[in-house]
């Protein structure tokens, strides 16, 4: 196993920063604003030959009871009960702080493996600034700056130096990776935990909880997944804070980075056009789709008529997409959520011999032949596979830019219904033969030729006047 890092200490002391220094990604939203990560976050790194998992967390505030930052505390603590080595966190510009005596005792407490770190020691005596921080009695404290990487990488040699080399295998943690994504608040994290069994992320009955994209490997029925828990996308107007800015780039990004999405709907609150927005996202973003109308517990026959019938009236363009009525908090519907997301995966990364697509092709044009461009018909010759994760399926033949968009949607829907390719966006792309002697010129006649030619249309003439 490869050992695990977690980042802790009180908020805005520099954990998010050191955790993109030691993963060398901008996986973590990094803002000078307290709290800005919440749950647990890990990431991948490398030291020499010894590969490892880091874990960041959110601020540790020891003296809050209750609320949202208590419940990132108990993140924090738990993730240190998962930890190999915890790196603790202090800032070197501020000093040791009551917080930081009181998350130190606590450490103690945990009896695990501590490596004090002080962050933000750019152009300072190393030996000055951590000199304070040995009445914390955790050992000698080790300067870095992770905004400029002073000393990262001699800090994770440090860590790793008690641990052996793990041979990691070549095919490791190439999951489907699963994007649950929706509006604010509509029960994305509730999911989360429900599919994991455990309380893995926050979640609170308030929006705007998640603020970054989460990335959770799981298993489940001996296969596994990699979870990405985003956070909730409201209209482009109502988007004023640059954190939330941010969290609303990451979640687009986890959408295209992953495999399947699915996408949360309330079904207490009424479809709305923010919900068609990021549907639409998705599907221009060629990413296979599986919809679940969450908080179905509770709701009458009358409820339950409404919105099934706004489903079909406003995203009626996912026809394609399984549908699934749940409820995160109850754990209902969710073996046939699951059961869809791996079909729907299966789907998207299918592999079509041309063979196989060009007798399909052959059998959607005797059915329903292309329109005439003009005085000709297209002619649709032959189809391989061009990609996956959207399939595209690449259509050679004559006159196919006179194809109108309707017979492309046809075969959409002929090539999804032939191959059982539920779930997912599927993109026809046309090519057209060129005629490689359309650029020459004719060579001259000889006189023999010529003198045929002229016979020709002489004898032409007699016969039809």
């Amino acid at each position: 196993m490869k050992p695990t890092l977690v980042l802790v200490g009180r908020p805005n002391v520099g954990k998010s920063t050191l955790f993109n220094r030691l993963t060398r990604s901008r996986d973590a939203l990094v803002a000078d604003i307290p709290g800005l990560t919440r749950d647990r976050h890990y990431g991948h790194g490398r030291v020499g030959d010894k590969p490892y998992l880091v874990m960041d967390t959110g601020g540790l505030e020891p003296v809050v009871k209750d609320g949202i930052m208590h419940a990132m505390a108990l993140q924090s603590l738990q993730a240190i009960d998962e930890a190999d080595k915890v790196l603790f966190i202090v800032d070197g510009r501020q000093g040791v702080t009551a917080q930081d005596k009181i998350i130190a005792e606590q450490l103690r407490r945990k009896d695990q493996k501590i490596l004090l770190i002080v962050n933000k020691t750019e152009g300072m005596s190393a030996a000055v600034v951590t000199a304070e921080f040995y009445e914390l009695g955790l050992g000698e404290p080790y300067a870095v700056s992770a905004l400029h990487g002073d000393h990262v990488n001699e800090l994770a040699a440090l860590a790793l130096a008690e641990f052996p080399e793990f041979e990691e295998a070549q095919n490791e943690h190439r999951y489907p990776k699963i994007a649950i994504v929706g509006r604010p608040n509509v029960g994305k994290s509730t999911l989360i935990n429900a599919l994991l069994g455990e309380e893995r992320v926050i979640a609170f009955d308030q929006p705007g909880t998640t603020r970054d994209s989460i990335y959770i490997d799981f298993e489940q029925n001996n296969k596994h997944y990699t979870l990405i828990d985003t956070a909730g996308l409201r209209r482009r107007g109502k988007v004023k804070e640059t954190v939330e800015k941010f969290s609303a780039i990451k979640t687009l990004q986890a959408v295209e980075d992953a495999n399947v999405v699915v996408l949360v709907l309330d079904a207490r609150s009424e479809i709305s056009e923010q919900d068609a927005h990021i549907a639409d996202f998705i599907l221009q973003s060629g990413r296979a789709l599986v919809v679940a109308v969450n908080k179905w517990d509770g709701l009458d026959g009358y409820q339950r008529e409404v919105i099934k019938r706004e489903l079909s009236r406003k995203l009626s363009f996912l026809g394609f997409a399984k549908l699934h009525y749940i409820s995160a908090l109850e754990g209902t519907g969710l073996q046939k959520l699951v059961l869809s997301v791996d079909q729907t995966y299966v789907a998207a990364m299918t592999d079509l011999s041309t063979p196989r697509l060009t007798r399909a092709l052959h059998t959607a044009v005797e059915k329903h032949a292309p329109p005439r461009g003009g005085m000709s018909r297209p002619k649709l010759r032959y189809a391989h596979q061009g990609g996956s994760n959207p399939p595209l399926i690449v259509i050679h033949g004559s006159m196919l830019d006179h194809v109108p968009e309707t017979y492309r949607r046809y075969l959409e829907n002929f090539f999804r219904e032939a191959f059982d390719l539920a779930g997912t966006p599927l993109r026809i792309e046309f090519k057209v033969g060129h005629n490689p002697y359309a650029h020459k010129k004719a060579a001259p006649l000889t006189e023999m030729e010529a003198r045929r030619a002229h016979n020709r249309r002489r004898r032409n003439r007699k016969k039809y006047g």
